[in-house]
């Protein structure tokens, strides 16, 4: 197999926002071939969930890991073999329910990984059961009474982590491939929430005429308090309030492989010294 996608059938849904997904992270990497990447320089992990089965469809290295482990999975490449271009795949019960501590830590480390969240705010995969950013008042079997605690807000929860890169789409190709450029340029961790309809679960809720660019409206993404401002415009609960896309913050700091490096270094040579 040379090209990017393997030969396996996709088994989403007809009309399911991944495949968007796919074609953006495709029509990315196709790219990076182009110009002269190997396949052996890509490392990805998924977790376990709708959004799990990309990891089927493209011909790369990596590890189709336990569900709510993509981070950690990520992390653990990337310090074994520093050169990889690391890409996780999670979906938001994967990535805010069963993988929430790892998250938050990922984003105060800093590694040089990007992690790309499907969010479609319900488990899909075990037939629809609400997950963090689920909204109040969703009816499912587990809550025939509708869903009664609010959502969490992924994107202040990441500003407020630390995260040197966070950004927030919709399941469109042409904005998957977008962001991917953008966040395989910045050196750190690289936070892609993307959001996306599901279509026998949790339907599009007016998307389209609630979403607005914020690099197009001239925010300052190298401003901590932009960013929270923007991302309190929409809490995952409201059905009318604007969307913000694009970029919130980015900000360049060491990144989690740079501090081990040294440290790993000042270790040998406090070794050295001693054997002397």
């Amino acid at each position: 197999m040379t090209g990017i996608r393997t030969n396996a059938i996709p088994s989403w849904c007809p009309g399911c926002f991944n495949f968007q997904i796919l074609a953006g992270v495709q029509n990315f990497l196709d790219k990076q071939l182009k110009s002269g990447k190997k396949k052996q320089d890509f490392g990805i992990a998924a977790g376990i969930g709708c959004h799990a089965k990309i990891f089927d469809y493209l011909s790369l290295p990596g590890i189709n890991t336990l569900h709510g482990r993509v981070l950690p999975t990520c992390i653990g490449m990337k310090l074994a073999n520093p050169k990889l271009n690391i890409l996780g795949f999670s979906g938001d019960g994967d990535a805010y329910s069963e993988g929430m501590e790892h998250l938050v830590h990922a984003a105060r480390y800093n590694p040089d990984i990007k992690y790309i969240v499907h969010d479609n705010q319900v488990f899909a995969l075990t037939l629809g059961e609400p997950t963090p950013t689920t909204e109040q008042g969703f009816v499912d079997k587990t809550n025939p009474s509708g869903v009664q605690v609010p959502p969490i807000n992924p994107i202040k929860i990441m500003l407020g982590a630390g995260a040197t890169f966070v950004a927030r789409i919709f399941a469109n190709a042409a904005q998957v491939q977008e962001i991917l450029t953008e966040a395989f340029s910045h050196k750190g961790f690289a936070f892609i929430e993307i959001l996306q309809p599901c279509l026998v679960f949790h339907s599009d809720k007016g998307y389209d005429s609630r979403f607005y660019n914020l690099q197009k409206s001239g925010h300052n993404k190298s401003s901590i308090s932009a960013a929270f401002a923007k991302a309190e415009e929409f809490d995952y609960n409201s059905s009318s309030s604007k969307i913000p896309l694009g970029i919130f913050y980015q900000e360049k700091r060491k990144t989690f492989e740079e501090i081990k490096s040294k440290k790993a270094m000042k270790s040998k040579i406090l070794e050295e010294l001693w054997q002397k």
